[in-house]
């Protein structure tokens, strides 16, 4: 018999101790199904139906691939395969009546439930520019419950903005961009507090603002900006969920305290010119809603504590070949803000330290 690598999704995981990949053994797809229902009696009534046949709304797949275009349950399996098992699933207490039934999906889920509702209710988070990764991140945060989000932008919307920058519509265009997000976060959800920034995010004032909070998401466009938010979340010792994107690819990771920085990956910035920003290159619309999706998903597990957060793994999406890849980080032991013997214990001029020409502000 095979030794494989059963993944286990999310709604059965109550019955594998919250394992999200098991071992199991067998010769064929339906030796490991019976095999892992001997291991983890409970989810048998999950997979089997009391004929003993597989369910009708789990799919099953063999390194990636349907059984069902192979041989079905008797699909042989080799050691080292991965199988997957693909549920249907149907979308998506201390909590008032209303707070129960908004986020009822939330509430059964156990890895939230009403203690998990209530530490989002509780939190706050911080996203660095209201543009393409903010807009869509700062929305599912919202329709999540988390308690408080800031806000950081100075810029007013305009009619290029809205191919990609959800947050904003056509009857927001000349609006500040801060009032514009706080207008449709809190028609998602008025029971949350925004917090708006209405200002450069400069040397002077990030560690002001970035320590008020649990968590930073960045969704900023330009390299100055990147590195202060990283060198200042790494010295308020604040989780960094920081994404990127250009054309049709997207890159994601989490810094988390302790855990290495920006700075580990790209000591120094691109000579300027050299990396076009996205109003060079073109950026497809969807792809930051991939991104920044992804961006709040990484930013409530590290709220709840739950799951395996990007921290030392850097996520890469290409959106034509719809592929996604993970690549590991390593921390650089001569960093000059996380390193041993560290050289960058302030902010700096990041203006100057980029060489881009010089900027009112860094938040675009």
């Amino acid at each position: 018999m095979a030794v494989v690598e059963v993944q286990i999704p999310g709604p059965l995981r109550t019955h594998t101790g919250q394992q999200s990949k098991v071992r199991a053994q067998g010769s064929t797809v339906g030796e490991v199904l019976q095999n892992l229902a001997q291991e983890y009696p409970s989810i048998s009534s999950q997979l089997f139906e009391s004929d003993g046949s597989v369910r009708r709304f789990i799919n099953l797949f063999v390194n990636g691939e349907d059984v069902r275009g192979k041989g079905g349950l008797d699909t042989e399996v080799s050691e080292g395969d991965r199988v997957g098992i693909l549920p249907a699933m149907a979308g998506g207490t201390g909590l008032t009546p209303e707070q129960v039934q908004r986020y009822h999906r939330h509430l059964i889920m156990p890895e939230v439930g009403s203690r998990g509702q209530r530490r989002l209710a509780a939190s706050k988070v911080l996203i660095v520019g209201a543009g393409g990764l903010g807009s869509p991140a700062a929305m599912y945060l919202a329709a999540a419950g988390v308690g408080t989000i800031g806000i950081v932008d100075f810029d007013e919307v305009e009619i290029s903005n809205l191919q990609r920058q959800i947050l904003h519509g056509a009857d927001d265009l000349g609006k500040r961009k801060v009032d514009s997000a706080a207008e449709t976060l809190e028609r998602i959800n008025p029971t949350i507090n925004v917090i708006k920034h209405d200002e450069p995010l400069t040397s002077a004032n990030a560690r002001e603002i970035i320590r008020g909070y649990d968590v930073v998401i960045n969704g900023c466009d330009n390299f100055p900006t990147r590195y202060l938010v990283n060198d200042v979340c790494y010295w308020e010792n604040k989780p960094l969920v920081d994404g990127s994107i250009m054309r049709f690819d997207g890159q994601l990771t989490v810094y988390a305290p302790g855990h290495g920085c920006y700075r580990d990956l790209f000591p120094t910035p691109p000579p300027p010119g050299m990396v076009p920003s996205c109003a060079e290159a073109g950026v497809l619309g969807v792809l930051p809603g991939i991104v920044g999706t992804l961006q709040a998903l990484e930013a409530i597990k590290l709220i709840l504590g739950i799951g395996e957060p990007l921290v030392g793994r850097m996520l890469m999406f290409d959106g034509l070949s719809m592929e996604f890849r993970e690549l590991k980080l390593r921390k650089d032991p001569e960093c000059p803000v996380c390193g041993e013997h560290p050289t960058i214990t302030e902010p700096i001029d990041y203006v100057q330290f980029c060489g881009v020409p010089h900027e009112t502000a860094l938040v675009g």
